[in-house]
């Protein structure tokens, strides 16, 4: 059927060149166009295999309503950072990371001493990236010098650790960021029962 309608759209088109007159030197690069496009259809094309709407592939990455309240607790909510974290968040549950590291490249250059910019931004690099390379290392070390008395820079380098499988890592940042939870904040007991978790699944990792 494929190489039917190939054969219809050539004798349409010699058609249309007699019917509009074209001029007898351009019909050789005209032939030579259809020519080509019916050789990369022999190549390529599949004339038997059935058709098929196209869909687009989309890994989204779905963000848990808890760790968004966590975060706001962390970082809060009504704040000119929050809007290029919200913006990031609706990259990120489209699928496309890339993007989403982009909107807080865009924050940490609008806002440079932002420590909540540049933990988001290391947050979306680590994701994108599947592991916490150098790019999103250094933002979060950069989050930790401006706000080194603040447990969410090491909370979420640690939670990009924790993705990557780097529980030992993890451990470490996560126990810093409990040591700089105020004492009572509803935070610091979130974060402690997740470290408390990731230490007893790292113990039971390490006794088989």
């Amino acid at each position: 059927m494929g190489y039917l309608t190939l054969a219809l759209l050539g004798v349409a088109a010699f058609a249309a060149l007699v019917v509009l007159r074209v001029a007898r030197p351009f019909w050789s690069l005209i032939g030579a166009a259809l020519f080509l496009g019916a050789a990369g259809y022999a190549w390529q094309g599949r004339p038997m295999q059935a058709g098929a709407d196209a869909v687009p592939q989309v890994d989204a990455s779905p963000i848990e309503p808890e760790m968004i309240a966590l975060r706001d607790n962390l970082l809060g909510r009504f704040t000119q950072d929050s809007a290029y974290l919200v913006a990031s968040d609706a990259m990120a549950r489209s699928g496309d990371m890339r993007a989403a590291a982009q909107v807080m490249l865009g924050g940490v250059r609008k806002l440079p001493n932002s420590f909540i910019a540049w933990t988001w931004l290391g947050t979306t690099l680590a994701m994108y990236a599947g592991q916490v390379q150098p790019p999103a290392l250094l933002a979060f070390r950069r989050a930790a010098q401006l706000a080194p008395d603040h447990p969410a820079p090491p909370f979420y380098a640690g939670l990009a650790y924790v993705r990557a499988g780097d529980f030992a890592t993890a451990r470490s940042y996560w126990r810093h960021a409990v040591a700089l939870s105020p004492i009572g904040s509803a935070y610091r007991q979130e974060i402690a029962v997740r470290l408390a978790l990731l230490e007893r699944l790292s113990n039971q990792g390490a006794s088989r």
